[in-house]
Formats: structure tokens, sequence, C-alpha cells
């Protein structure tokens, strides 16, 4: 049904190749058009986001390409209302667990909600 553009191959670079995997295999039947906004990112990014208040940690997973962000799109647009999100998690973690392969989504996180956000779990991936 949606396959993902060169922004989207651009930003699974460096990524571990089982959480590619499974977002390749989840965009194919999505209930909403994705795109990767970020995969792999610097220290020094990580960092800025922090200060921000856009991220709670610096050990985050996007350092060493466990982690992903991802935005849905309608219309051509980004779009941020959190039940979306919610309904593509559960089609991703389906498709994740029929893999085999162990993923975390942030919407799941007890301190904060980041819809946005995959990981490989980290019992099963260490850094």
């Amino acid at each position: 049904m949606y396959r993902f553009g060169a922004r989207s191959l651009s930003n699974l670079m460096g990524v571990h190749q089982d959480l590619v995997n499974v977002m390749h295999r989840s965009i194919e039947s999505a209930p909403h058009d994705f795109t990767v906004i970020e995969g792999v990112r610097s220290s020094t990014r990580q960092q800025k986001l922090v200060d921000e208040g856009k991220s709670k940690t610096l050990n985050s997973r996007h350092i060493t390409g466990h982690a992903i962000d991802l935005a849905i799109i309608k219309d051509g647009k980004a779009v941020w209302d959190v039940q979306p999100y919610i309904e593509l998690s559960l089609h991703i973690k389906a498709i994740a667990k029929g893999m085999e392969i162990p993923i975390v989504w942030g919407g799941d996180f007890r301190t904060f909600f980041d819809g946005v956000h995959y990981e490989l779990d980290r019992k099963t991936y260490p850094a």
C-alpha cells in the first residue's frame, strides 16, 4: 500500500538492519502512511535535543543506530494527533513480533509519551 521515499531511505542509513527490516515490512500494510524523520544521530545533536527539552537522555538509542523516529503523513503533511500513532504502533509491534524482533515504542515509556519513537529492545540488542 505504502512505500518509503528517498528521505526515509536516507534516514534509515546506519540504523540496525533488524529495525530497518521491521519498518520496511510495516510500511507495506500500515494503517497510515509514515516517513522516517530521524535515524542515527550524533552525540552533539542529542545534547541539543536534551537542552531544548525534546529528549530526556544523553544515552539515546539513536546514537548507536538502534532507534528511529517516524511521522505519520496525511495529505502530504505530518500529523501529530495521538490516535493515529497508537494505531500505527499496534501495527508495527505486531509486525515486529511476527518477525521475532523485540522493539519498544516510545508511547509505552513510563516517564513521557514519545509516540514517534521506536527502538530495538536493549535486553536483546545492547549497544
